[in-house]
C-alpha cells in the first residue's frame, strides 16, 4: 500500500518497518488486535449465517413458503451486525488514537473549563 494511504488511515507506513525485529511491542499489540478482530468477524459472520438459514428453514417448514416472511426481521438485524463487525475488523471504524486526537481533546476540555 502506498505510504500516503497508510498515513491517511492513521497507521504507520509499512515501509518504516525494515525488519520484523524492528517492530516494537506496541506494533505487535496493534497487529494482534487486528488479527483478532478479523477472526472475530469471520466467526460472527458464519454463526449469524447459520442461524439465518435455520430461521428460513423453520419459516418454510411451517408455512410451505407461502406465509408472511417473518425471518426478514432478524435477517435485517444480522445484516447490520455483520456490516458493522466487518467495518470494525477491516479498519474503517477502528483507527488508532493519534497524538493529534489527544491534543484536540485536551483543547476541547480547556475550552469547557
Amino acid at each position: 500500500m502506498h505510504r500516503s494511504c497508510e498515513a491517511i488511515r492513521g497507521y504507520p507506513a509499512l515501509a518504516d518497518w525494515h525488519t520484523v525485529g524492528a517492530m516494537t511491542d506496541a506494533d505487535r499489540s496493534v497487529a494482534r488486535k487486528r488479527v483478532k478482530a478479523r477472526r472475530d468477524f469471520a466467526g460472527t459472520a458464519v454463526s449469524l449465517t447459520v442461524i439465518a438459514v435455520l430461521l428460513v428453514v423453520v419459516w418454510f417448514a411451517t408455512t410451505g413458503g407461502s406465509g408472511y416472511f417473518w425471518p426478514m426481521w432478524p435477517l435485517i438485524g444480522f445484516s447490520v451486525a455483520i456490516i458493522f463487525s466487518g467495518l470494525n475488523a477491516f479498519g474503517l471504524l477502528n483507527r488508532d488514537v493519534t497524538d493529534g486526537d489527544i491534543e484536540a481533546e485536551l483543547e476541547r476540555m480547556k475550552r469547557r473549563g
